[in-house]
């Protein structure tokens, strides 16, 4: 029994006490007036009686009721109903209030402060009214006893009922009800009343009466749900609202909702105003405040605000509610409005039942109610299966195991259920429902079986509904167990009676009268027996096991038992020592362990192979079971959810290999790198699960007295089934019946079984937490729990540990023992947190906790020493038999740095490798080295998948082709631990993503990583390759050669200018090979003899000068060398003037070589001679320069040879203000404006350009720029392939003025060709400046039009440099794509913008070539003059002038405008220190591309093949050749390097230069040389530069994985093949048929295309006869000569190739594309659709139609038929007809001999069956046979019907084709 009401009390207004404007509550009196024992009177009743503050009041309010709770320091609840009248202010009380607050009054009227309606009003109405409060203070909740109690009373003082107030007060503080157990009881209070009241069945359910309903329906479901997670994941919730009684009815609904959890956090129901600081409390919290306080409420930033009067949650935006796991929260969502609308599911009926039965608001209430029950069964289900019980006696101790029933529920990610598992309430929880033996209520049931049940409904609403209700019933039950119990009978008072002026004041009462009664009712409860609660115990059910919430599959790792078969076999395969088996299987095994069935197999297979706790094995089935649990522990949380690492732990210290006798290495030590075993939550899961198995044990044991019977070994199989809960169950229930020393046993075995544990766990964890080499500090960093542990990492060190983990630490200097202690000390501060905590915990004595803080460091020491001698023997150990490091092929001269480091390359993205879309295996993850030479950085290795085979994977790149380094931290392939590595991008188009090996310290990859960047960027030029290539490679090398050792700079420019003149009058085309002497010997001092010898007087006549040939060799060696640098062989060419000014045969000519630059004073980036107009002079040119960027003034650098126009090239303009200094000096004359951006000479100097072109009588006649006609382009130009129309580029550009506003030039073809004629003015302007935009905006347009400025907007380097940068990304991804697929490549090759500047360039190109081609001469002035610039007139260059289209002549056009006029390579290639910062920007790389696009669209212009750009794109960035080093001539000249690019030396040495490397190897092999070129001369080409008639240059998606990059010729040769006949075997030969592999293999190479074979054939051939073989380029030009010949015989005038015959001219480079590589070229021809450029006439268009035809039957005959062998015969006629030469074609797949009228025909005249065949034998020359003929040409062959007679072209020939016939006859 219990009291009803603890205190009553009478609370009335009183002053406040500081005089401010509200007042207080006073206590009057309270009853009894001494505490009771058990129960202290609670503080601060008077602030929750009146939460808003204390106010009189103008009028006469009606009463209000509501309860207020206040938790004391125990957490107990106390109930305060609080009932408020209104009575009126006694004067001397209003008096005080008027004095006291007058002056505030006045003040905060003056602030604009709203005045309280108190004095101010009372004057005028008179009366105020001042509230008084009854309250009931009680820890039972019955909110409506109190209500009609404290009615009651307030009845008997209104109505003036006669009736003693005292009596009635003494009544309700003695009044006892009983607790619970549905029991009834009526109770009356003395005034003729009655109230019954009820105590709910079952203690622990809460009674909610409507309160849950009522919130769902102030706030909705959503809402609801929202504070329902908020409250459950600790935040703070806080409930607005007008009215008390809903504020205490919302939290009452929220803490009903939780149930079975139990709120523990601030609960304040209703919050008065007085304490709102409270709301900024750091802990969560329920609270109510009255809505009036809203906007104090509005700063708080992390409250949850719930306002019940609007119907609104708002959740502050830092603030993240985790919502309930799918699918509970839909399906919960679904209930709950099925529950709160039924209507719902009728609303679409058609027929809708005529009446509704709503339940009553209390049954709704507990129908929501049972809905939130139903989802904690489901949440909760299963949960006593993670329950660990520690401790049963002397009180249970009970620990759940969180990660378990997580991973179990699969909800490890679910961020709600892990809240919920941390949080307070479930800790309470635990520790009230954990407890085996129990009483237990509805939860429990519904928990333990109803669990099925509710998972078979889940798709059936009616019979969810259906169960809700049930549960809703047993709710109700629970409140209202007896439904048909009599009615209250208590006093109101009357209507309005608040209103009525009440006779007095409410009495002050007799205390002593009050307190007699109590006493007397005290006295009586002492006689009465105390009452019993009888508690019903029993062992609480567990239900049925966990499953998933939700069975999700877990990707592709879903387990199947094949899978769970492959690791079964694998394990086997290990312990029978099939090792090979096991390998194969192991790459399976990894993969499937990524699946969580299969690492549970692996787990409990290896426990079948454990006996007595031991299993030593060799070490090879060491390594491998090692190698699986790391893999197994490796996708380990901390948490272990899955119980993965617990299942192992017991493994790890079970199996061992012997190292040396005595010494046992355990497999922990190799096992230690995961995260799990530093997380002390783990441990203690652990230790908590061995407990309970041990104290289960104890009280399963047999008792020794127990016979041994048949039915003692039935009962023992029975009770070890019984869970460890159970048995706590039995052993609490027997406890009470135990006698005291029995107790005392049970309690210390318990204790001692804990204690022991603690001691087993100490080892456990020293042995996985304590390094094998604890020498090492590599310590294990980023470890949760660990604190400060640190321990070195060595989890893959098995057998390898020996020699390969390199040692950092001098063993003897000293430090090993700090660093062991620091690691030990680490070690043991984490074993004693963990011991501290569950020996606390599970009640192990003080002396044993203390005992084991002892022990501890001892465990850790003795570890540790073991430790050491199983590292040393471990050291001892062979290592593992990793994959042999294959060295890689050096070149000559090349010197490894650093020796392999054992890496593993890793897919970048790129589809080969990968087994992509090019097909074949997946060669990445490759296992292997890197090395570090002084040329490359060089991966070989093999992949490691097993299926692949023994390919070996080769991927270098140039040292100082690196872009970019960056450490990574990734996954090795085989055992998947996180290592160190390192991703190298290189702007060759490779990329190594590269993972150490473990075996790999830190500290090696660092080194490797600074060496790397040490050789990437030298402190100087001369630390590169190309110059420390043969010489050992020295750190420090002086800066500049010393002043003796070379000559200066005066002597050599001055030799430059004289050698220049007498080597004038050789002959271009009869260049004599040179050797010039070495920069040392040219160093001494003979050097100056020679000078001297041959210097000659700069005035000297022409006609004195002597012919090359007469000089001595040595000069005419070093003259060539000088000349031929300064391109002056090109200018004589072209026809570009003489040396001397002052000559008077060069007054005829235009211009002339000026060598005003010979000392590089003007313009250091210009080479030393330089072709100026003949009218200006040399000093006025030093003027000019200053107008210019850089110095760079426009100069000559080539003339047509039709229309004698020139291109010029200079840098840009400068600034106006530079430009205006000049002008000053010049003393402009008054016409010009200061804007104007060109000075006096620069005017001259450009009229001067204009003076010296030739003029032309027809002013608007074929030279204009309105000559674009389609006919000009038809006879003088050619177009590239029509393809497929694409949109027009947007490059700016504008000739002249008329241009503005338009596209480049419009309007713009379809694919980009220049646009239809008329579009530019009649009459053209002699010289066109093309300019950038924005420095041409001030300049003045020339008055007499003859010259025209044409601004353009051109990119700049940085933005070339960051359009690479993504091209290389888009290319070299770095990592496997997300959507793999042609799309996303193509979206990243857009985005790179690569392909619209290579637009941009062709397009000006084109537009220069027009103007040049038209007779007006071009200024290029972009930028500084050496960048674009340099590109531009490149390729106009190339594109006008078929001489640059050969190998010579693209050499030169290197040399000259990329080398001499100063590219800096240097500085755009990043190439030293320096330039570290600037990073690589590829222009040159960029005209290539530009070339390569033109050779795609013209392929048979070109000598040289598309390898031969890749190759120089290849070695411009590699640094292996001295020609793309430094930035300009003068930089080249100091360095002493400008004239030994020929080669000082002959013999075997490396090549200095690229050219003469190209020249060697061109002899040897035609890789360079273009089998289709058939040039004409007077070809200028015109390219389509539309982005869609570009191609992707595959120089950047193409690799060789066989063998690395193809453009170091010595490392691509591989051995050859053997041929067949040499097998070993002396069996038949047998089949040299091998895969090629397109990412693996160089096409190329393993399919040359046929004209190599040929002649590798020939050669073959040769050297098997024993002659001297030919060189290729004899044989092949023999070849062509021969087939021009046979054309003649045909009758044919023109010329034709030996490819392409009779196509006509202007469109022959329609579709046929070569597609080439490193060996000769593979002839691919492909036909585009014939779509005619919108500029052609019709009759072009026909023209077009018929060469498509026609270049379609001579390949078309080549591909659908099979042409064994081929050639031109002559055939006698059938009787009296003439000889004639027809084509021949022997088919060996038909067995047939055709005949055609010539090679082209697509008609075949005749066929001679092979069958009919009798013999072929030598014939006779008859009457009409060819006469030149040797008669052994001739040969006949003889069939059934006829004998022909043939005769070849020469005896060979003859030969050739009998051997054939006869040879197809013996097949046959």
């Amino acid at each position: 029994m219990a009291r009803l009401a603890d205190y009553f009390v009478l609370v009335a207004f009183g002053p406040h006490p500081r005089g401010s404007g509200e007042g207080q509550g006073q206590i009057l009196q309270r009853f009894p007036e001494k505490d009771w024992e058990d129960n202290p009177f609670p503080q601060g009743i008077e602030l929750f009686c009146q939460p808003s503050g204390w106010q009189l009041c103008p009028e006469r309010n009606p009463p209000t009721f509501f309860v207020a709770v206040l938790t004391d320091i125990n957490s107990e609840r106390h109930y305060c109903a609080c009932l408020t009248f209104w009575e009126p202010v006694e004067p001397t009380q209003e008096a005080v209030c008027t004095t006291e607050d007058a002056v505030e009054r006045e003040e905060e009227a003056d602030e604009g402060g709203q005045v309280r309606l108190l004095t101010t009003t009372s004057a005028q109405a008179g009366q105020l009214f001042a509230p008084k409060t009854l309250v009931l203070v009680s820890r039972l909740d019955h909110a409506e006893v109190f209500r009609n109690s404290l009615g009651l009373i307030y009845a008997i003082h209104v109505e003036g009922l006669n009736v003693s107030l005292e009596n009635v007060i003494g009544n309700l503080l003695t009044c006892t009800v009983p607790l619970a157990g549905g029991s009834q009881r009526t109770i009356s209070l003395g005034a003729g009343d009655r109230q019954v009241i009820q105590t709910p069945l079952a203690d622990s359910l809460p009674i909610s009466r409507c309160s849950v309903a009522l919130l769902f329906r102030q706030l909705g479901i959503t809402n609801v749900l929202s504070l329902f997670c908020a409250a459950l994941t600790e935040h703070k919730v806080l409930f607005l609202s007008r009215s008390y009684q809903r504020l205490a009815d919302a939290c009452r609904g929220l803490l009903a909702l939780l149930f079975p959890l139990r709120y523990s956090f601030t609960y304040v129901p209703i919050l008065p105003a007085q304490l709102l600081e409270v709301l900024s409390t750091p802990t969560p919290f329920i609270i109510g405040v009255n809505a009036a306080f809203q906007a104090e409420t509005q700063e708080l930033l992390d409250v949850i605000v719930a306002d019940l009067d609007g119907g609104t949650v708002t959740v502050p935006e830092c603030v993240h509610i985790p919502p309930l796991p799918e699918p509970l929260q839909s399906q919960t969502h679904n209930v709950l409005s099925m529950v709160l609308d039924p209507e719902l599911e009728l609303a679409d009926l058609a027929f809708p039942p005529a009446t509704m039965s709503t339940p009553s608001l209390k049954m709704q209430d507990k129908e929501l109610r049972a809905v939130f029950l139903r989802l904690f069964a489901q949440l909760l289900q299963g949960y006593r299966w993670c329950l660990h019980i520690v401790r049963i006696h002397p009180e249970p101790v009970i620990r759940f195991h969180k990660a378990a029933f997580l991973g179990q529920r699969g909800l490890v990610e679910d961020d709600f259920l892990m809240k919920v598992l941390e949080g307070m309430a479930f800790a309470g929880f635990v520790s009230e429902r954990g407890v085996p033996y129990r009483p237990t209520d509805l939860f429990d049931e519904l928990v333990a079986h109803e669990v099925a049940r509710m998972r078979a409904d889940e798709n059936h609403p009616q019979r969810v509904l259906r169960h809700v209700q049930e549960l809703a019933e047993q709710l109700y039950k629970n409140e209202n167990p007896y439904p048909a119990v009599a009615m209250h009978k208590v006093q109101r008072p009357g209507e309005a009676s608040h209103l009525r002026r009440p006779p007095r004041p409410f009495p002050r009462l007799d205390e002593g009268t009050v307190q007699w009664i109590v006493d007397q009712a005290a006295a009586k409860m002492q006689g009465a027996p105390p009452a019993v609660k009888a508690e019903r115990r029993t062992t609480v059910p567990s239900g049925p096991p966990m499953t998933a919430i939700l069975e999700r599959c877990s990707g592709p790792h879903v387990n199947s038992a094949r899978r769970l078969e492959v690791v079964r076999n694998c394990i086997s395969y290990v312990f029978e020592g099939k090792m090979l088996e096991a390998k194969k299987l192991l790459p399976a095994v990894l993969r499937a362990l990524k699946g969580r069935a299969a690492r549970r197999c692996l787990a409990q297979e290896l426990h079948l192979h454990v006996q007595q706790n031991r299993a030593v094995l060799d070490h090879q089935q060491f390594d491998f079971v090692v190698r699986m649990m790391n893999c197994c522990l490796q996708d380990c949380t901390s948490l272990d959810e899955h119980g993965i690492a617990a299942a192992l732990l017991p493994l790890v210290t079970a199996f061992c290999r012997k190292l040396s006798p005595g010494v046992t290495q355990f497999a922990y030590s190799c096992v230690q790198e995961h995260v799990v075993w530093s997380t002390p939550q783990f441990w203690e899961a652990m230790f908590y699960g061995d407990v309970q198995t041990h104290i289960r044990a104890l009280y399963l044991e047999p008792s020794e007295d127990q016979a041994p019977s048949q039915e003692a070994g039935e009962a023992s199989s029975q009770e070890d089934q019984r869970s460890a809960l159970d048995v706590a169950s039995e052993q609490r229930r027997l406890w009470p019946t135990l006698s005291r020393e029995k107790q005392q046993e049970l309690v210390q075995k318990e204790e001692s079984t804990v204690f022991s544990q603690a001691i087993h766990y100490a080892n456990r964890m020293s042995y996985l937490l304590l390094p094998l080499d604890s020498s090492k500090s590599r310590l294990l960093r980023e470890r949760a729990g660990l604190g400060d542990l640190e321990s070195a990492s060595n989890s893959l060190v098995t057998n390898s540990m020996a020699g390969s983990m390199a040692e950092s630490y001098d063993t003897e200097s000293g430090f090993e023992d700090a660093e062991t202690c620091d690691v030990a000390g680490a070690v043991v501060r984490f074993i004693n947190r963990f011991v501290d905590k569950v020996c606390t915990e599970s009640g192990v004595t003080s002396d044993h906790l203390k005992g084991l803080h002892v022990m501890v460091p001892d465990i850790v020491q003795m570890h540790i020493e073991t430790l050491e001698a199983v590292h040393r023997e471990s050291k001892r150990l062979p290592p593992i038999q990793k994959p042999k490091l294959l060295r890689p092929r050096l070149l000559p001269g090349e010197e490894c740095v650093l020796d392999g480091l054992r890496v593993y390359l890793l897919p970048d993205g790129r589809e080969e490798g990968a087994g992509g879309g090019a097909g074949g295996p997946a060669l990445f993850p490759a296992e292997g080295a890197v090395f570090l030479t002084t040329y490359r950085v060089i991966f070989t290795g093999m992949p490691t998948d097993p299926l692949v085979g023994e390919q070996v994977v080769v991927r270098s790149f140039p040292v100082a082709a690196l872009t970019k380094e960056k450490r990574i931290s990734v996954q090795t392939p085989v055992d998947q631990l996180l290592q160190d590595g390192l991703q190298l991008r290189s702007c060759t188009f490779q990329l190594l993503k590269m993972a150490f090996d473990e075996e790999v310290g830190s500290d090696s990859a660092e080194l490797f990583r600074k060496q790397l960047h040490k050789l990437r960027y030298p402190p100087d030029i001369r630390g590169t390759f190309a110059f420390t290539l043969g010489s050992t490679h020295t750190s420090g090398r002086p800066s500049r050669v010393a002043k003796d050792k070379g000559p200066s700079l005066r002597t050599l420019s001055r030799n430059l200018v004289k050698n220049a003149k007498k080597t004038m009058v050789r002959q271009y085309v009869t260049r004599k090979k040179y050797n010039p002497p070495g920069w040392e010997q040219r160093g001494q001092p003979p050097y100056e003899d020679q000078e001297d010898e041959i210097s000659v007087s700069e005035e000297l006549e022409p006609s004195t000068l002597t012919p090359s040939s007469a000089l001595k060799p040595s000069d005419r060696m070093t003259m060539s060398s000088l000349v031929e640098r300064a391109c002056c062989r090109d200018y004589q060419r072209l026809g570009l003037g003489t040396l001397s000014s002052s000559l008077s045969r060069a007054k005829s000519e235009a211009f002339r070589i000026s060598p005003v630059n010979r000392m590089y004073a003007i313009c250091r980036s210009y080479p030393g001679l330089l072709i100026v107009p003949q009218s200006i002079q040399d000093n006025a040119l030093q003027r000019v320069s200053r107008c210019y960027r850089q110095n760079r003034f426009p100069v000559v650098c080539w003339r047509s040879g039709r229309s004698k126009a020139v291109l010029l090239r200079s840098g840009g303009l400068h600034g106006k203000g530079v430009v205006g200094l000049f002008k000053a000096q010049n003393a402009p004359s008054p016409g010009q404006s200061q804007a104007d951006s060109s000075s006096l000479e620069q005017e001259k100097y450009l009229q001067a350009v204009v003076s010296s072109m030739p003029r032309y009588a027809d002013a608007s006649g074929r030279n204009t720029l309105s000559g674009f006609s389609s006919a000009h382009m038809g006879s003088h130009g050619k177009r590239g392939s029509v393809r497929a129309s694409g949109r027009s580029g947007g490059l700016g550009a504008d000739v002249g003025s008329r241009l503005a506003d338009r596209d480049v030039l419009s309007p713009p073809q379809a694919n980009g060709a220049p646009p239809d004629p008329g579009f530019l003015r009649p009459q053209r302007a002699a010289l066109y400046i093309i300019g950038d935009k924005a420095q041409l905006k001030g300049v003045r347009p020339d008055p007499l039009q003859q010259w025209e400025l044409v601004p353009i907007e051109v990119f700049e380097a940085r933005q070339v440099k960051a359009s690479f940068k993504k091209l290389l990304k888009a290319c070299v991804p770095g990592c496997p794509a997300t959507d793999p697929g042609p799309a996303s490549f193509l979206r990243s090759l857009e985005d790179s913008e690569w392909l619209i500047q290579i637009h941009k360039l062709l397009q000006i190109s084109v537009l220069v070539v027009e103007l040049l081609d038209s007779g007006s001469s071009v200024l290029v002035s972009l930028e500084d003059g050496w960048d674009i610039t340099t590109q531009v007139v490149s390729l106009v260059q190339l594109l006008s002038d078929p001489f640059y289209r050969t190998l010579e002549g693209f050499r030169l056009l290197v040399e000259k405008e990329w080398l001499s006029f100063g590219h800096r390579f240097s500085h755009r290639g990043a190439h030293t220190l320096a330039g570290q910062s600037s990073g690589f920007t590829p222009v040159f790389l960029q005209f290539l591309d530009c070339v390569y696009q033109v050779h795609l669209q013209f392929p048979m212009e070109f000598e040289f093949s598309q390898f031969y750009l890749k190759f120089l794109g290849y070695h411009h960035a590699s640094r292996r050749f001295r020609t793309f080093l430094l930035d300009s001539d003068y930089e080249r000249i100091e360095l002493g390097l400008l004239y030994e690019e020929k080669g000082e030396r002959r013999g075997q040495l490396a090549c200095r230069s690229v050219w003469e490397y190209v020249e060697r190897l061109s002899k040897r092999t035609p890789v360079f040389y273009n089998y289709m070129y058939a040039p004409e001369d007077t070809e200028v080409l015109r390219p389509y530069s539309n982005v869609s008639n570009l191609k992707v240059w595959d120089f950047y998606t193409e690799e060789t994985l066989s063998e690395g990059p193809p453009y170091d010729w010595e490392l691509a040769q591989g051995p050859p093949e053997p041929p067949e006949e040499e097998r070993p075997d002396g069996g038949a030969p047998q089949s040299r048929r091998r895969v090629v592999w397109p990412c693996y293999d160089s096409r190329p190479r393993v399919q040359p295309d046929a004209i190599s074979c040929l002649l590798e054939e020939l050669q073959r051939l040769e050297t098997e006869l024993g002659r001297p073989p030919e060189r290729w380029k004899d044989t092949w030009d023999r070849v062509k000569a021969a087939q021009r010949l046979e054309g003649r015989i045909h009758g044919r005038g023109t010329p034709s190739s030996l490819l392409v015959s009779s196509v006509p001219h202007h469109r022959r480079s329609l579709g046929v594309y070569l597609q080439e590589g490193p060996v000769g070229s593979t002839l691919s021809l492909s036909l585009d659709s014939d779509q005619s450029s919108g500029s052609t006439t019709s009759s072009s268009r026909q023209a077009a139609r018929r060469s498509t035809s026609t270049l379609y039957s001579q390949f078309q005959t080549a591909e659908s038929e099979n042409r064994s062998y081929e050639g031109t015969l002559y055939k006698k006629g059938a009787f009296m007809k003439p000889w004639k030469a027809r084509w021949f074609v022997l088919d060996k797949t038909k067995h047939q001999l055709r005949y055609y009228d010539h090679r082209v025909d697509t008609q075949c005249k005749g066929v001679i069956d092979l069958a009919e065949v009798e013999a072929v034998a030598p014939g006779t020359p008859t009457m009409g046979a060819p006469k030149t003929v040797d008669e052994k040409a001739f040969f006949d062959v003889k069939t059934t019907r006829r004998v022909y007679n043939f005769c070849a072209q020469d005896v060979p020939s003859a030969q050739q084709w009998v051997d054939r016939i006869q040879s197809c006859l013996s097949d046959a």
